[in-house]
């Protein structure tokens, strides 16, 4: 989900987050410079501060401190200097020695601003021992300040506790630390499964540049079959010299197969569709905790239970009468419920939009493709408290999305009714980690949007065909409402996002509404068959383009997903044959790609470049493909849709799955304020089929920059809490993969005649 980003963090509380303003270019290095006064606390704990509940003092030549119990949180008990010189660009190494008595205390440490905002730059959090360790780390500095600072949250122990602390440095003008991701095996496969009747590839990483002989083996050890890689050469996304493997001609079934290759052995994987009927399954789930306004089960999520988010319990001031931004209205509105966007508080149209539709997507294609299976989606499948309601769980889940949307709208009679506000977040941005029942920050609507509006007036009108069996009055009160946005942003066709309002929440900005209004026309039409919707989707110079660039879409480009629909969902649109060849001609740019690709995935961004999200931007292409397969039933749509799988599963550069949970190695410390266990053991991992936002070539976080910088495609990518630019978690995302994991999973099951 791009986004600039801030943070806000209060004097004492200090919570972590990151800014996402790129730096400068770096500059010349200048001699290595101590930051910090006093580190080694010879003979009095000048400069150091700690906040009046904590009490310190000299012993044995270091600062240690008497830690209350009882806190709630981390940055309640700190110890910290002010005033050090940060300059932007430069890498700086923090080190450290300190104890913990007794064993397991964690402490944050933290670099970053004493003033208003209070922006974090980097933070760690070590588990001490009684015995003392040295810590060392490095960061790149975002800004040029005199005003930083270097804290020590030493909270949220139920027994007090004491800190000792020595040797502290803060180092400037030192070289970047050089991370060596571990790769594992070089033979690179999907970790997860591979289908029986389905394609199945792999990469090998290798100096070789003639054919080398290949094994596939069972979880015996034997050998079930035989073949010769292919030679790819140096592959451009990851600057490794690579062989392709290829044994789809094996249709065995089984679990624990290994592929050998060039003396070296994969991670094991699976031949069966199991797996992806859970991951269907997981990947939807996954919804039910990100909720606002509702307290999270642990009966139905064990391990995520947790009390509602905002809904004006203390400190939350709570959804339930949101002021706007000072001047914009003379309103309140009860905008409780919907899902937390990504790993923050907010809560977006723009964004919400997207994946709603993804949702109803996903349960649509099942209606309507050869191989869809409404009942893998049905009632009682996610386990949701709705469940046993008799309406599919899908859609339960997706009008808890809904719901929130619909309060989003401008009430009747006050300026600019009709249209939706934009998003809904803090005032300023919070720090990691911070349960949602937990944020204290005052909550403010932001102006109304035509991009937000129209995402209103299509997903409502989407919504409007889909629960028409189950809930007749809501989908005429989404079909008004969707009726209502279209109208107001006929009215304001140029409201767009402002692209500084990125305080406290993302600014998702985005300059152009011509593929918004073609969308949500296109769902208006397909729900109602009016002329009046139909003329402007025909009338869209959008509907005759070509839309299907290297991104086929995302929540700022909305057009593909109007042209999926319409040539998926019946109806009598004028030249539907030409809409559908047009999606069949999109799917054969991306599996051109895809064959191009040692790695295989459909996604060859310009000069190599990966997008914010690339994971989610290889589903949503390879979505395309997979729409191809549903139109004409060509076997290569389906293969090169599910092969596509294979990258975002495990066949990488990284050789890491990016799903948490699946696979014997994947992304599991996604950035999040609640699924934040790499910060505060007591908290939980992302849940199981969660997708991290991928390798990200422009690394606009200070972790990332300070390791990552002149990365190679791929290679911009670190699995750690704190790069929210390469490893956020997304709704949008997740969005993505479930549609493409149903889409894989139906493969697996009996095949039926088209249903258009």
């Amino acid at each position: 989900m791009k986004r600039r980003r801030t943070t806000l963090l209060s004097v004492v509380a200090l919570l972590a987050a990151a800014l996402s303003t790129l730096p400068s270019a770096p500059q010349a290095r200048a001699d290595e410079v101590e930051q910090i006064r006093n580190g080694t606390f010879d003979t009095t704990t000048e400069p150091w501060w700690t906040t009046s509940n904590v009490t310190a003092g000299l012993s044995d030549g270091r600062l240690c401190a008497n830690v209350p119990g009882g806190t709630a949180n981390r940055w309640d008990a700190a110890v910290g200097q002010n005033d050090i010189t940060l300059v932007k660009g430069e890498t700086y190494r923090l080190s450290f020695t300190a104890t913990g008595t007794p064993d397991g205390h964690v402490v944050r440490a933290l670099a970053g601003l004493s003033v208003e905002p209070y922006d974090t730059w980097f933070e760690v959090s070590p588990q001490l021992s009684v015995s003392g360790n040295a810590y060392a780390y490095t960061f790149t500095s975002p800004v040029d300040t005199t005003r930083g600072q270097v804290a020590f949250q030493l909270g949220g122990a139920a027994d007090p506790w004491r800190f000792c602390l020595d040797d502290v440095s803060l180092l400037g003008g030192v070289e970047p630390e050089v991370y060596e991701p571990d790769t594992g095996p070089r033979v690179r496969v999907n970790q997860v499964a591979y289908l029986p009747d389905g394609p199945k590839n792999a990469t090998l990483v290798t100096d070789a540049t003639s054919r080398l002989p290949w094994q596939l083996r069972n979880a015996r050890g034997a050998v079930v079959t035989r073949g010769w890689t292919v030679p790819r050469g140096t592959d451009v996304s990851s600057g490794q010299n690579v062989q392709s493997i290829d044994f789809g001609a094996y249709r065995g079934r089984g679990k624990g197969f290994t592929l050998v290759a060039d003396g070296g052995t994969s991670r094991p994987f699976d031949i069966g569709a199991e797996a992806y009927e859970q991951l269907r399954l997981d990947s939807l789930k996954y919804y039910y905790t990100q909720r606002s306004g509702i307290a999270i089960r642990e009966d139905l999520r064990p391990g995520y239970a947790r009390p509602a988010g905002h809904l004006d319990a203390a400190p939350n001031r709570g959804d339930a009468e949101v002021p706007c931004q000072p001047g914009l209205c003379d309103y309140t509105l009860d905008v409780t419920g919907g899902w937390y966007d990504a790993g923050d508080h907010g809560k977006y149209v723009v964004n919400g939009g997207i994946t709603t539709w993804g949702l109803l997507s996903t349960y649509e294609r099942s209606l309507h493709a050869r191989t869809g299976r409404p009942s893998s989606l049905g009632d009682r499948t996610l386990a949701v408290p709705e469940s046993g309601n008799k309406v599919p769980d899908i859609l339960d889940e997706a009008r808890w999305e809904l719901e929130f949307l619909l309060k989003m709208q401008v009430p009747a009679g006050k300026p600019l009714a009709g249209m939706a506000h934009s998003k809904i977040h803090d005032e300023q941005w919070t720090g990691l980690p911070l349960l949602p029942h937990q944020d204290p920050q005052k909550r403010e609507l932001h102006r109304p949007t035509t991009q937000a509006t129209l995402n209103l007036a299509a997903t409502a009108a989407q919504a409007a065909r889909l629960y028409g069996p189950y809930d007749k009055a809501f989908a005429a009160k989404a079909l008004r409402a969707a009726r209502t946005a279209w109208s107001a942003a006929l009215a304001h066709p140029g409201l767009h996002p402002d692209p500084d309002d990125g305080i406290g929440g993302g600014a998702y900005a985005d300059g152009n509404a011509t593929d918004e209004f073609y969308w949500a026309a296109a769902e208006l039409y397909l729900t109602t068959g009016e002329r009046q919707f139909a003329d402007h989707v025909t009338k869209s110079p959008l509907h005759t383009a070509d839309i299907f660039g290297s991104v086929s879409f995302d929540w700022a480009s909305t057009a593909v997903p109007a042209r999926l629909d319409l040539a998926t969902v019946p109806s009598r649109l004028p030249g539907l044959e030409k809409v559908r060849q047009s999606v069949v001609k999109g799917a054969d740019k991306y599996l051109a790609t895809l064959r191009s690709q040692p790695y295989g995935m459909p996604y060859a961004p310009a000069d190599n470049m990966y997008d914010w999200g690339s994971n989610s931007q290889i589903l949503n292409n390879a979505r395309v493909v997979a729409t191809a397969h549903d139109l004409t039933g060509a076997a290569k749509y389906r293969d090169g849709a599910v092969q596509s799988m294979d990258y975002v599963l495990g066949r990488n550069a990284l050789n890491i799955s990016y799903v948490t949970g699946y696979g014997t190695v994947s992304s599991h410390n996604q950035h999040s304020r609640w699924y934040a266990h790499q910060l505060e053991p007591s908290l939980p991992n992302p849940p199981k089929g969660t997708v991290a936002g991928g390798a990200n070539s422009s690394i606009q976080d200070p972790y990332a920059q300070s390791r990552l910088q002149g990365c190679v495609g791929q290679f911009c990518y670190i699995d750690d809490i704190e790069s929210w630019s390469t490893n956020e978690t997304a709704v949008n995302w997740n969005a993505a993969l479930a549609w493409m994991a149903s889409f894989v999973a139906d493969q697996g099951g009996p095949a039926g005649p088209p249903r258009r």
